[in-house]
């Protein structure tokens, strides 16, 4: 066997391919081992096993497991076919590791009979040591391709698992999130209270603003509830589930008072709606909550302007704040501007914010419209917007939210004297 050449030949190979692998020798001439140990090693394959009597061939393959094995044909005890056959027993049906095998014997017979049993290449001896290396790497690239191939397949089996999981969890929590709602809906799950809107000037009751309570787990705000309402599609099923609830107590109110209910745009645009307002109009405020853009102004209005046949008055909620924007309380004409509460706070402190109050308060004069504050929690902040000339507020500081009929108002909404 030529060993002219050899030198220089790990240059051909990729490195990291020969470095890893692990090679077993089987041939019942040492020479020919040592012989391919040394060529191997040569071209940078680091691992290499040699044994001389096939008969262990089988334990040493489980012992360093193997990515090529190099086998010879005609030895005694154990030809190179029933090594063969004894490895197909052995080694995993979804596994690949190549034997190529390198024999005197140069018959077509003997080419056929080890490939018949699972040989990947056949060499005849004496070979050309480059051959032998070409055919080498061919099988170890292939085997490293193989190699590679299996693992992208488990982590893409292991990817879809954790999707399909993901995706049960994701179903399972959905289901679970609907049934909470639809527990509302079906009714015992939603209690109403009610908070005063005072005439800041005369401390009158002018209304209540009916706002929602869930008695359930778990428990959270109830813009929460709503918005995953919301996220169900079952968003308008609530507002209208809650407005009903609201609507049913109206009789307990004094016969002066008006009652305020929430609504998004795409209730305030439900064909159900008028029906549930109908025999109240009059004493009813529809305050239009927004928290996204409207996209359809003009059925909007025209939904508002029906509501307004049946005398119901349209307010604007969190004025100041949001997409709340002068352009949009244009274009809906409110009959009441609600002062965000961002807005109130600490408003008898900050220039700013009284600025924009008294801006607001201008503005809805020249349209027509009243204006309320909410969120008033300070004896202050009370006595900051009675001087803006805030017709109307509500807020702890005057009273908190509570089932009717409506409790005498507590002496904090009285004007300051002098």
């Amino acid at each position: 066997m030529a060993d002219s050449g050899v030198a220089g030949l790990g240059e051909l190979f990729p490195e990291a391919v020969l470095a890893e692998a692990v090679v077993l020798v089987v041939d019942d001439v040492e020479a020919n081992v040592i012989l391919l140990e040394r060529l191997l090693r040569r071209a940078g394959v680091e691992h290499v096993v040699g044994i001389t009597d096939p008969r262990r061939t089988i334990e040493q393959y489980r012992a360093v497991e193997p990515d090529l094995i190099l086998l010879d044909l005609h030895m005694p005890h154990l030809d190179g076919v029933a090594v063969l056959e004894a490895l197909r027993q052995v080694i995993p049906p979804n596994s690949f590791t190549p034997v190529l095998v390198l024999t005197a014997d140069s018959t077509s017979e003997a080419k056929q009979r080890a490939l018949a049993a699972g040989a990947k290449d056949f060499v005849t001896k004496p070979f050309d040591q480059m051959e032998v290396l070409l055919r080498v790497k061919n099988l170890l690239e292939t085997r490293a391709l193989h190699v590679a191939l299996q693992r992208h397949n488990a982590a893409l089996q292991a990817e879809i698992q954790e999707n399909a999981e993901r995706e049960h969890r994701l179903a399972l929590e959905h289901e679970r999130r609907l049934r909470r709602i639809q527990k509302v809906l079906d009714g015992g799950y939603l209690a109403m209270v009610f908070q005063p809107i005072v005439d800041l000037a005369t401390s009158r009751l002018v209304g209540v603003e009916a706002l929602s309570r869930f008695p359930l787990p778990p428990e959270r705000p109830p813009d929460q509830w709503f918005a995953e309402a919301a996220e169900l599609g079952l968003g308008p099923d609530l507002e209208l589930r809650a407005i009903r609830a609201a609507v049913g107590q109206i009789d307990q109110l004094p016969e002066d008072a008006y009652l305020s209910v929430n609504a998004s745009p795409a209730v305030a645009l439900h064909p159900s709606l008028p029906g549930l307002l109908r025999s109240s109009g009059p004493r009813i405020v529809l305050e239009l909550t927004e928290h996204a853009p409207v996209e359809e102004y003009d059925r909007l209005l025209e939904a508002l302007d029906q509501l307004r046949g049946l005398g119901v008055r349209i307010a604007v909620d969190d004025a100041g704040s949001g997409y709340a924007s002068l352009q949009h309380i244009v274009r809906l004409r409110p009959d009441i501007i609600k002062l965000d509460i961002e807005l109130t706070r600490d408003i008898d402190a900050d220039p700013a914010r009284r600025a924009l109050g008294a801006s607001l308060v201008g503005f809805a004069d020249e349209i027509g419209a009243t204006i309320t504050a909410e969120g008033i929690e300070t004896p202050e902040e009370l006595d900051t917007l009675r001087r803006l000339r805030v017709r109307c507020g509500q807020g702890y500081h005057l009273a908190r939210p509570g089932p009717l009929p409506v409790p005498s108002l507590a002496t904090a909404a009285q004007p300051s004297v002098g």
